[in-house]
């Protein structure tokens, strides 16, 4: 089984699309959905449990501890998969890749399975253009200090095993750093991942969340901690 968490902050109107999507195209994989509520000022708690009295594949969760670092921590806590993806809420992923990554873990010994949006064979649209150049520059700064060719490690939409991500709990990062803080600790501690091209588009309902200059401190944070973490990995061996 695969555990699909599912952050909310203030996404009623993306709550039925998460239900039909789920229903229309994932019905063939035993999976659970776990919708956590992460301070929500709006009715997305009542529908999110609305959806799960109907739906047996979805789980609602209460955010204790405000802000997505909190919410991502709960959700990997209480997962029962054997697996574990990261969604966001918006649903600019696609769904049809979800499946790819299923299908590559169960298939092959891989630890993890990161999407890239940046390569070849990747479909991005909506992208926005001042958003896409600090990405870029950021992912590619992230790149030299790991010395790794991974370029896409801020995206949130990546699958891990159960028992390798269980065990790098507790997560130490608060907000959207958090999808950065994890691939790094399975670079770090050399888990066997492998990188495939993935489509984005930008949403379609509600209001994004992420906000460049609030939270480019948190991400050299998470970059410096990371790093230093590796250096103390190593020296251990």
């Amino acid at each position: 089984m695969i555990s699909i968490l599912i952050p909310i902050r203030n996404e009623y109107e993306n709550l039925e699309d998460i239900e039909r999507i789920f229903k229309e195209n994932f019905y063939e994989i035993k999976h659970e959905v776990i919708l956590i509520n992460d301070f929500s000022n709006d009715n997305s708690l009542i529908k999110a449990e609305e959806i799960s009295s109907k739906n047996k594949n979805f789980v609602v969760l209460n955010n204790q501890k405000k802000g997505l670092g909190g919410a991502i921590n709960l959700g990997i806590q209480s997962a029962n998969g054997k697996f574990i993806c990261i969604m966001m809420a918006d649903f600019s992923d696609d769904i049809n890749d979800l499946k790819k990554y299923y299908t590559l873990m169960e298939e092959n010994n891989y630890d993890a399975v990161f999407g890239s949006r940046f390569t070849a064979d990747s479909i991005v649209v909506g992208y926005p253009k001042q958003k896409l150049l600090l990405n870029r520059v950021f992912n590619f700064i992230v790149s030299l200090v790991f010395l790794n060719r991974y370029r896409d490690y801020t995206n949130a939409f990546k699958i891990y095993k159960s028992e390798m991500i269980k065990s790098f709990l507790p997560l130490v990062s608060e907000s959207f750093n958090i999808f950065l803080e994890l691939p790094l600790k399975v670079i770090s501690r050399k888990y066997n991942f492998k990188v495939i091209p993935i489509n984005w588009r930008t949403r379609k309902k509600g209001k994004a969340k992420f906000k460049i200059k609030e939270l480019r401190s948190k991400y050299l944070f998470t970059l410096i901690y990371c790093f230093i973490e590796r250096i103390l990995l190593n020296k251990k061996k």
